[in-house]
C-alpha cells in the first residue's frame, strides 16, 4: 500500500494551494480518506475527511476554506486550500482508513505560507 501526497510548496497569505494524494495497493473506493496536519511544534491535527460514500467534514479552523475531493476512478483524493493563513503551515499528511483493513499513511507534503 502507497498514498503519494504531492502539492505542497510555499504561497503568500491569501493564496491557494491544491494538494494530491495517489493511493495504490488498495480498493480506493471502499476507503475513508483524510488530511491531517502537523505544524511545528503541534500535535497532528486531523484537516479534512471524506467517507467512501462521499460525505466530507472539516475542522473549524478550515470549513469555508478548504475542500476534500476524491476520484475513485483515479485513486486520488485533493485537498483544495483557499484564503491561506499563516496558521495553515505545516506539513500535510494524507491517511486512509477502512474498518477491519487498518490504516495507511503517506510521507507528506510541506506548505508554507508566508505572511
Amino acid at each position: 500500500v502507497q498514498l503519494q501526497a504531492s502539492g505542497g510548496g510555499l504561497v503568500q497569505a491569501g493564496g491557494s494551494l491544491r494538494l494530491s494524494c495517489a493511493a495504490s495497493g488498495i480498493i480506493f473506493s471502499a476507503w475513508t480518506m483524510n488530511w491531517y496536519r502537523q505544524a511545528p511544534g503541534k500535535q497532528r491535527e486531523l484537516v479534512a475527511t471524506i467517507t467512501d460514500g462521499g460525505r466530507t467534514r472539516y475542522a473549524d479552523s478550515v470549513k469555508g476554506r478548504f475542500t476534500i475531493s476524491r476520484d475513485n476512478a483515479k485513486n486520488t483524493v485533493d485537498l483544495q486550500m483557499n484564503s491561506l493563513k499563516s496558521e495553515d503551515t505545516a506539513i500535510y499528511y494524507c491517511h486512509g482508513a477502512r474498518n477491519f483493513r487498518g490504516e495507511y499513511w503517506g510521507q507528506g507534503t510541506l506548505v508554507t505560507v508566508s505572511s
